[in-house]
């Protein structure tokens, strides 16, 4: 792969950039339109790890993706000094910290609300109607990719399709952004296991698009080799969830400090690291802000060492690893104990499974009601719907599904408009549907 080719001057919508305007970049743009568009506002009320927190310092998708943010461009600017000799002309070091930080603003956007158990509550509504006369006509790719409902695709098409300019573009935003916005850049027959990719059925055209332009290395159908900043990306969510999921669960007293300071320590890459703040009575919240930069800095440190010996590889499309787990021994201890700990306290905690199990009996309702409304709009034939999916779909508005459209195509609207929603609003819609609202 070429960075004359990885930072082509294409903007998706349009057919190339117009010139830079005056103190602002075309990535400047980028980050811009993100942090202004409905969807990432939205984030403020979406569950990052625990829902319906009454605690104000616990993390949501949009604190966490402007951490994330911060930490991607201090990556992108570090990577794009060592490369700065590889790059075009016109191309700065804070611009690949600009393309970073715009794509790790952008990586949770499409994520449905009460975080993963949102993920998992639609993906098993799917399952569990396996052979259901609402989804007997879907080809069997199409059922696939909905009962594998997942939040970079969906964020991928926001950005794409949904935001801004609906179907014509999205938010418009840089090839490079886009590239480095795809962890995955798959459609779902490659998903494998985990259940990982970042383009639905309905936009392999943009995918593969995508692929051509920036010269990223195609793998097979559907499929290409990461863009070499998705790494950062990656990099800067998993140095974010390492300890600031710790942080939450400190918060809301399922572990105490004691408990994540070595961890912290590890992540420090210094198990004698020392503070005064330590020895004092001071909260569990200071005495963590003790640790948190220098961590972060020793894990920025340690990314960007990993990015430079196997810069080769990455460019060449044979590095399979991960930034973050393949550099310093101690932060790799730390993250794969932080993430123990995670399992066996953090995702057990009683409070957190009721409101899960809440989650997914609101969604349950949410997708029946929707889908029943989707498809009885398919099969009329442009006779008069029922009134109950007459004002369902018109609760969607410019979302709502085309008469003459595919059902697979009805259902992606219809997880359109549900996924964006927050939590305290399918909650209540929820509950007005099910009659119980108040």
């Amino acid at each position: 792969m070429k960075w004359s080719q990885l930072l082509t001057t294409h903007r998706y919508g349009h057919e190339s950039l117009q010139p830079d305007e005056v103190g602002r970049s075309h990535f400047h743009k980028d980050h811009d339109r993100i942090i202004f568009s409905s969807a990432f506002r939205r984030l403020g009320r979406k569950t990052q790890v625990h829902p319906f927190s009454l605690n104000d310092h616990i993390h949501t998708r949009l604190t966490h993706s402007m951490e994330v943010g911060s930490l991607g461009r201090s990556l992108g600017i570090r990577v794009g000094e060592l490369i700065a000799d590889s790059l075009p002309a016109w191309a700065t070091p804070h611009d690949i910290g600009m393309i970073v930080q715009s794509a790790c603003l952008a990586h949770d956007i499409g994520n449905p609300p009460f975080g993963h158990a949102g993920e998992y509550a639609i993906r098993d509504w799917f399952v569990r109607r396996e052979g259901d006369a609402r989804l007997a006509e879907l080809g069997s790719l199409e059922y696939r990719d909905l009962l594998t409902f997942e939040g970079n695709a969906q964020g991928f098409r926001v950005v794409t399709r949904i935001e801004n300019h609906l179907f014509d573009g999205g938010l418009r935003l840089t090839f490079p952004t886009l590239g480095a916005l795809l962890k995955y850049p798959w459609s779902v027959e490659h998903a494998g296991e985990r259940g990982k990719f970042s383009a639905f059925l309905s936009e392999v055209d943009i995918l593969n698009a995508l692929g051509r332009d920036l010269g990223l290395i195609n793998t097979g159908r559907h499929r290409w080799y990461r863009h070499p900043l998705a790494y950062l990306l990656e990099a800067a969510d998993d140095i974010c969830y390492a300890i600031l999921d710790l942080e939450d669960a400190v918060e809301l007293h399922i572990l105490g400090f004691e408990d994540v300071k070595q961890i912290l320590l590890q992540l420090c890459g210094d198990l004698a690291f020392d503070d005064a703040i330590f020895a004092t009575e001071a909260s569990a919240r200071r005495k963590i802000s003790a640790l948190r930069g220098k961590a972060m800095e020793n894990m920025v440190n340690s990314v960007v060492g990993v990015f430079d010996q196997q810069y080769e590889s990455i460019m060449q499309g044979q590095y399979s690893g991960e930034l973050l787990l393949d550099g310093d021994p101690m932060v790799r201890e730390g993250i794969l104990t932080a993430k123990r700990i995670a399992r066996e306290r953090v995702f057990p905690d009683t409070r957190k499974a009721e409101l899960e199990v809440g989650a997914y009996t609101t969604l349950g309702i949410l997708l029946d009601a929707f889908s029943e409304a989707v498809f009885e709009q398919h099969r009329c034939s442009g006779n008069r719907l029922g009134y109950r999916s007459e004002k369902i779909l018109r609760l969607m508005g410019i979302h709502a599904p085309v008469p003459e459209g595919s059902l697979y195509q009805g259902y992606r609207r219809m997880l359109d408009f549900i996924s964006g929603m927050t939590d305290n609003y399918a909650t209540y819609l929820a509950r007005q549907i099910a009659g119980v609202g108040g």
